[in-house]
C-alpha cells in the first residue's frame, strides 16, 4: 500500500508491501568438481592471507534519526520501536540497525539522508524498488516498507535470523554461499525484474582502464606498478569487448561480499542489499564475487570458477573481457579520494583489484 503515513509530514511516502521469504535449506557447493559437483579443499584456504580492510561504513545510532523516521518505522512494524543494535560491516553510511518494538516485534531498519553521502539516498530508493519486486523464489529478506520525505529515505525488512560469514572465508561457509549462487543464478534466469541491462549499467564504470589510458588520474607507474602502466593500451582493448559477453537474461545481485550474505541456523543462504540489481550473464555474479573472497582469505579464484556450475562451462574469452572491465573498474576507483563517510571503501577497491588483475594477467 503506498500512501502518507499516519504521523508523517505531509509530502513523505510510506510503503508497505509484502514479499515471500525463501528460506528452503540450500545443499553444499563444492571447488574441485566430484560427482558433478565441486568441494574446497582447505589448503588452498590456507595459502591466502587476509588483505582486504574491513567493508564499514559511518554508522548513524537510531536514536539520532529525526523524530519522523522512527515514528514511521514504529507505524510499518506496529509498535513504536523501544530497543535497536547498530550492525557493522558494508558500504552504506547512515543507520543499519536490528531493532525490536514495544509489542515484541522485530525489523531491520536502513536509513540515510544526503547528508552522510549524496548518493546514498538514491541506492536505497534503487534498493526499495528492486527488493518489493522480487520473488519468491530469490533468497533474499521481504522488505515490510519505505519511508522518503525526500530528505530521509528508510527502508524497514523483516529481521533474518543469521550472522555474516567469517572473514577470513572458512571452506564450509563459502561452499554454501558458493551453492546459494547457484540457486540463484537457475531461478534468476530468465530475469524476474525490470532492471537493467549490465551493459547499460556498467557502460561507464567498466571503462576503467580507457580512463587510465587517457590520463584521468596521471602516470599510475607508482601507484598500480610497472606492468600495469605498460599494458594499459591492451588492458584498454580487452576491456571494451566485455558488454557482449557479459549479456544475459539472469538476475544478477552484483555485489556479493561476505557483508552483503547472512547464514542461517537451518543451513540457508539470504543475500541482502540490492540496489545495484542487473540483468547478465549467468556467470556474472561468480566473477565479481571471487576476487573479493580471494581477497578475505578464499581459495584461488581461477579454480573456483573454472569447476563452479555457473562458470565452468562459460564462454573464455566473454570471462576474460568480463574480468578485464572488473578490474580496471576497481582499480581506477580505487585511486580516486574516499566518499563521504566509507573511509576504507577505496582500500577495499584496492585488494580486490590487485586479486582481479592477478587473476586477469593468469587467464590471458
Amino acid at each position: 500500500m503506498t500512501g502518507p503515513g499516519r504521523g508523517a509530514p505531509s509530502g513523505c511516502r510510506v510503503r508497505r508491501g509484502p514479499i515471500a521469504r525463501f528460506r528452503a535449506p540450500l545443499r553444499a557447493a563444492a571447488v574441485r568438481k566430484t560427482a558433478g559437483r565441486v568441494a574446497i579443499a582447505p589448503r588452498t584456504m590456507l595459502r591466502m592471507t587476509h588483505t582486504a580492510p574491513p567493508a564499514t561504513g559511518v554508522r548513524t545510532p537510531w536514536e539520532e534519526l529525526p523524530p519522523a523516521v522512527r515514528h514511521a518505522v514504529g507505524e510499518m512494524l506496529g509498535a513504536p520501536v523501544v530497543r535497536s543494535r547498530t550492525q557493522s560491516g558494508g558500504f552504506s553510511p547512515g543507520v543499519a540497525a536490528r531493532v525490536r518494538t514495544a509489542t515484541g516485534g522485530t525489523g531491520f531498519v536502513k536509513a540515510v539522508s544526503a547528508e552522510a553521502n549524496p548518493h546514498s539516498p538514491v541506492l536505497h530508493r534503487r534498493e526499495a524498488r528492486n527488493a518489493a519486486a522480487l520473488p519468491a523464489a530469490v533468497p533474499a529478506p521481504r522488505l515490510l516498507g519505505t519511508y522518503d520525505d525526500g530528505t530521509w529515505v528508510a527502508l524497514v525488512f523483516e529481521e533474518v535470523a543469521g550472522s555474516q560469514p567469517h572473514v577470513p572465508w572458512r571452506p564450509d561457509e563459502l561452499r554454501r554461499v558458493l551453492d546459494a549462487v547457484t540457486v540463484l543464478g537457475r531461478t534468476g534466469t530468465p530475469c524476474p525484474l525490470d532492471v537493467p541491462s549490465a551493459a547499460e549499467d556498467l557502460a561507464e564504470a567498466f571503462s576503467g582502464w580507457r580512463g587510465l589510458l587517457d590520463g584521468e588520474a596521471g602516470d599510475v607507474r607508482d601507484r598500480l606498478g610497472a606492468w600495469t602502466a605498460d599494458h594499459l593500451a591492451d588492458l584498454a582493448a580487452l576491456e571494451a569487448r566485455w558488454p557482449e559477453g557479459a549479456s544475459g537474461d539472469t538476475l544478477a545481485h552484483a555485489d556479493l561480499r561476505a557483508d552483503n550474505v547472512l547464514l542461517t541456523a537451518d543451513g540457508g543462504v539470504v543475500f541482502v542489499d540490492w540496489p545495484h540489481a542487473l540483468r547478465a550473464a549467468p556467470w556474472f555474479d561468480l566473477l565479481v564475487m571471487l576476487p573479493c573472497v580471494r581477497s578475505q582469505g578464499g581459495p584461488d579464484p581461477e579454480e573456483v570458477f573454472t569447476t563452479h556450475p555457473l562458470g565452468r562451462d562459460a564462454d573464455p574469452d566473454a570471462v576474460t573481457a568480463a574480468l578485464a572491465g572488473f578490474s580496471g573498474y576497481l582499480l581506477r576507483s580505487s585511486l580516486n579520494p574516499p566518499p563521504p563517510g566509507l573511509p576504507t571503501l577505496r582500500p577495499f577497491q584496492r585488494a580486490q583489484g590487485e586479486v582481479a588483475l592477478t587473476w586477469l594477467r593468469q587467464r590471458l
